[in-house]
């Protein structure tokens, strides 16, 4: 029977001692408190808005307008559901935008019911694309949304479709891009989408957001109509080259669906804007 030699019994031992190292390592990764990280929502379950309110916050809201003047408008995604499109209109809301696609990676499950169930009340309906430009390049979200409900058609009630360009929910607040480089990305979407579909896209945006992310770059306003987010009493500072707006989201937490706005001027003019 050979013994065991000391230098052996100490090997043994030692690596009795990995074994018990490793498994309670293990065990405290697995009981561990979770990270910041782990609290990043899913990929997909971003909406209009919502960067803006983690930001940014509320303060205030606006006292209620002529709808002569102004008109009464909501946007929704997958977080709504099956909207109660009935009861909105009867509530005097006479448009609406729904999230079609975000990235190209993801597209709203709900976008056939609430586009339109929008439709079919009588309401302007139109959709919206959550933009992540650190994931696939301007003119490739702009495709992947124009073919999976972005497109616009010239029947009188379909709206340009938006680019919802916001506060990162995943990551960076800028997507890890310089000004030009966003500026560059912004262009390449609307670009595409107008060489898609013949209209120019709406911008959705914050006046803070735009000012930290692209500089506040002025060259799209001339073209390109403004939905300003602000949840406040007034519309508040708009970004560089806009001297008005077109559309105002103004609170997160109005009746049935939350996202409420209002469209800068009477049902006429939203008609004007869906007939290009």
């Amino acid at each position: 029977m050979q013994i065991p030699t000391a230098a052996a019994s100490g090997r043994s031992r030692l690596l009795t001692s990995g074994v018990a190292l490793a498994a309670l390592s293990l065990l405290l990764t697995l009981h561990a408190v979770p990270s910041a990280a782990d609290d990043t929502p899913a990929r997909g379950t971003a909406s209009m808005g919502s960067g803006v309110l983690a930001h940014e916050g509320v303060h205030g809201q606006p006292a209620a307008t002529d709808r002569t003047t102004q008109t009464e408008g909501v946007d929704v995604s997958s977080h709504q559901g099956e909207v109660a499109w009935s009861t909105l209109w009867n509530s005097g809301v006479k448009w609406a935008y729904v999230k079609a696609t975000e990235g190209t990676y993801y597209r709203n499950p709900y976008h056939a019911q609430q586009y339109n169930g929008a439709y079919d009340v009588g309401m302007i309906r139109g959709a919206y694309h959550f933009a992540t430009p650190d994931t696939a390049g301007g003119a490739a979200q702009a495709d992947y949304f124009v073919d999976r409900g972005g497109a616009w058609s010239k029947d009188g009630r379909t709206l340009p479709g938006v680019l919802d360009i916001e506060y990162n929910p995943y990551g960076d607040t800028c997507y890890g891009m310089t000004h030009s480089q966003m500026v560059g990305w912004i262009r390449d979407f609307l670009d595409r989408y107008k060489a898609r579909t013949g209209r120019n896209a709406v911008i959705y945006t914050s006046t803070n957001w735009w000012q930290q992310c692209t500089g506040d770059y002025s060259g799209f306003a001339s073209t390109t109509p403004l939905w300003i987010a602000r949840y406040a009493s007034t519309v508040g500072p708009l970004p560089a080259g806009w001297t008005f707006h077109t559309m105002w989201q103004y609170t997160s937490t109005g009746p049935i669906v939350g996202d409420h706005d209002k469209f800068n001027g009477a049902l006429d003019r939203v008609k004007a804007l869906a007939e290009g």
